[in-house]
């Protein structure tokens, strides 16, 4: 289904194959889609800037050069603009830009980071055909962060930015969170506060035919059991019991069972160490294990990931996990402890009228019908944070490519003038009202 998906899109033949001034779009609108045309260079070379300086989330310095060079951008458009430290919670800090209008609030999300530090061979912009470009965060998400700049130009150009209530946060470190979440987190969720629509700009599946209206949360959880130490010949005696490494083995058995048919949950143990001594770092992927044989186990750690579709799912899935450390073998005993980290991003109502908003625009702009993604194809993201607080998101509508996070990370760069021109007219008809879906209580 999804190679029959991309090959339509390869017919299509992209904005050429799209009439001019297609006749179901507004006279403004059509200055929209003229002013996007107008600075697609502009636009192409500022991703092949902010490509080639090196913010991976623990190069401080770098993040915070990109945030220089978006900060002028949308200084330039009369945005309120300033830049969040992120010393409190040990990463290089935010930017959030500000422009006040009598419009319903809208936040657009981003991130300034990437997964490539310093220490990486993959540093630089390569252009690889007229079409195509590889770098470091082309797509996750430079693209994303110049399409939501270069929407905001257009839109400027048009002469419709006045009217508009928008509030942008790129955030520095969306690869690797910093801690507490709260505070890492804490500017984004302050400016959500009132937004009648947030909208990331992530690449999301990288098919322009798809959009993202709902994320699986990723957390994690770290069990510890343990057992009556003996000789091994004493083992399930009554005095002994099982030891630790069968007690995690049956929980582990248990949570497969009665679990793993659940729709889009999933539970990923990732690490397990049993034996005598057991010691895990803090980070819970490193760690070593000793013990014999002929010595029944006293210890057991185990760590893994959580990912859940909505609140209600991560609630139940906690209690099933609980319930069943709670059965323990013989002479054994387990704890299980839990990282929520990234918040689901549950498939709401108003998610999905967004997407209908966004799916009529494409097809206005004579391109093609746009659907949601499976949301198991969907990592985690930022804009998940604020999936409590505003009633209607959207994710996933940055820059088309393939392979992110890999040194082969490459942007279709036909996609950048259609991607600006669909998020520009979102934005307007958000703004004025025009097939804009009603405001619904999550």
């Amino acid at each position: 289904m999804r190679t029959l998906r991309l090959g339509l899109v390869a017919a299509l033949a992209l904005p050429a194959a799209a009439p001019a001034q297609p006749p179901s779009l507004s006279a403004a609108e059509q200055a929209v889609v003229r002013a996007v045309d107008a600075r697609n260079a502009e636009a192409l070379a500022l991703l092949e800037r902010t490509v080639n300086i090196n913010s991976g989330t623990h190069n401080f310095a770098g993040v915070r050069q990109v945030g220089d060079v978006l900060r002028a951008e949308l200084d330039a458009l009369g945005f309120r603009t300033r830049w969040v430290d992120g010393a409190p919670f040990k990463r290089a800090g935010h930017l959030v830009a500000e422009h006040a209008g009598p419009g319903p609030k809208l936040l657009l999300i981003g991130h300034l980071d990437t997964v490539f530090e310093p220490s990486s061979p993959f540093q630089r912009w390569e252009r690889l055909t007229d079409t195509t470009a590889r770098g470091p965060g082309v797509t996750d998400m430079k693209g994303g962060n110049v399409i939501l700049v270069h929407a905001l130009k257009a839109l400027r150009d048009a002469r419709l930015l006045d009217r508009m209530n928008v509030t942008v946060v790129l955030n520095g470190d969306e690869e690797d969170a910093g801690a507490p979440t709260e505070l890492a987190r804490k500017a984004l969720t302050e400016a959500a506060r009132g937004a009648a629509a947030a909208i990331g700009f992530e690449d999301g599946p990288g098919d322009p035919t798809l959009a993202v209206v709902s994320r699986r949360g990723a957390g994690g959880w770290t069990l510890k059991v343990m057992g009556v130490p003996a000789h091994s010949s004493q083992i399930f005696k009554p005095e002994i019991g099982a030891g630790a490494i069968y007690e995690g083995s049956r929980i582990l058995t248990a949570f497969y069972e009665r679990l793993s048919k659940e729709p889009y949950l999933t539970f990923n143990p990732g690490v397990a160490l049993g034996g005598t001594a057991v010691t895990v770092d803090s980070t819970g992927t490193v760690g070593s294990a000793s013990g014999k044989s002929n010595v029944v186990a006293e210890h057991m750690t185990i760590t893994g990931d959580l990912r859940t579709l909505s609140p209600e799912q991560l609630a139940r899935a906690k209690a099933t996990m609980r319930e069943i450390v709670g059965q323990s073998l013989p002479r054994t005993a387990a704890t299980i402890e839990f990282d929520d980290g990234y918040p689901p991003m549950a498939p709401t109502d108003g998610n999905r009228r967004l997407l209908a908003t966004y799916d009529r625009i494409s097809r206005d702009l004579g391109l093609w019908p746009v659907e949601a993604t499976d949301p198991s194809r969907a990592g985690a993201a930022d804009v998940s944070f604020v999936a409590h607080l505003v009633p209607m998101l959207i994710d996933g509508i940055g820059l088309s490519g393939r392979a992110g996070h890999t040194v082969n990370e490459t942007a279709d760069l036909r996609m950048l003038p259609v991607q600006t021109k669909r998020a520009a007219l979102l934005l307007h008809r958000l703004t004025a009202g025009a097939g804009a879906p009603p405001r619904v209580t999550k």
